[in-house]
């Protein structure tokens, strides 16, 4: 309440009229705190983390409802602080622990009232809960809430973090180009753009329809533009079988070090094809074909 007040400070004591009275009370109230009872706040705070941060251990994911019940129009302006306390129940601790969560659709009640859940994580575990809320979604209703519009097609997405494998893309797949619908058909995402290490020599392969290239180790290299893609694991095997020699997936090196999955040649195929390392990049050469 502190923070917020500081927030509004010189227009809650201007106009301390133009806010509701509701929130004019609960913003105000910070008034009667000083800096020490901040301090003291946050090291209990802390300590709270550290108590419950072990959970982790034991757990994946935490389910509860969203709200506990369902209040009227005429009962929470009858008794407003109260019962906005009891609708926070299982998520005012969310943002304080610092844990990740999402709220979804599970369904209606007896009485025809809706009813939702949370699922929380640990901090940054945002894409696992988007994978899982959308499926406990579809699980339990079919409509778009009360509207009767039946929900949108499911899309692939990549799952969980960890059910993804990092492909390093130096040509007709990366974005914009030709082949690229064979990743974005099978859920992949665009995760960075950067270059190899300067370890690789890049050839024209254009016996190919869409013509690509071929990356190639070599002694005397250069760095290369390539597209790093996160493919749901469920999906990358067909990608792969669909490879023509004499392209393949190997383990490329990035300028940064790091080493994954990525688009590699037979060095025999090249021997012939014209090199294009200069260029530093597919897209150039494309261009000024």
């Amino acid at each position: 309440m502190a923070e917020r007040y500081v927030a509004i400070r010189d227009f809650i004591e201007k106009h301390p009229e133009s806010l509701h009275p509701v929130t004019r009370m609960i913003i105000g109230g910070a008034t009667k705190f000083a800096a020490a009872d901040a301090f003291s706040a946050l090291y209990r705070l802390k300590e709270l983390q550290r108590e419950t941060a072990p959970v982790w251990d034991r757990v994946d994911i935490l389910v509860t409802p969203t709200a506990g019940t369902i209040y009227t129009i005429a009962e929470v302006e009858a008794d407003p602080i109260r019962t906005n306390s009891n609708l926070g129940y299982y998520t005012n601790f969310m943002n304080l622990l610092d844990l990740s969560a999402i709220a979804v659709p599970a369904g209606f009640q007896a009485n025809g009232l809706p009813f939702g859940i949370s699922l929380i994580a640990p901090a940054f575990a945002d894409e696992a809960l988007c994978a899982l809320g959308d499926a406990a979604q579809r699980a339990a209703v079919t409509t778009m809430g009360a509207t009767g519009n039946a929900l949108p097609a499911a899309r692939a997405a990549v799952r969980a973090a960890g059910s993804a494998i990092r492909l390093a893309v130096c040509g007709a797949h990366m974005s914009g180009l030709p082949l690229n619908h064979q990743l974005t058909g099978r859920g992949a995402r665009l995760a960075l753009r950067c270059r190899t290490a300067p370890q690789y020599r890049l050839y024209a392969l254009t016996e190919f329809s869409p013509p690509r290239p071929g990356l190639v180790r070599s002694d005397t290299g250069s760095s290369i533009d390539v597209e790093v893609w996160e493919v749901p694991s469920d999906s990358f095997g067909s990608f792969v079988d669909g490879i023509p020699a004499p392209l393949g997936i190997g383990t490329v090196a990035l300028e940064d070090g790091t080493q994954l999955k990525g688009f590699l040649c037979e060095a025999h195929a090249v021997r012939s094809a014209r090199d294009i390392s200069s260029l530093g990049s597919w897209r150039n050469f494309i261009k000024g074909e």
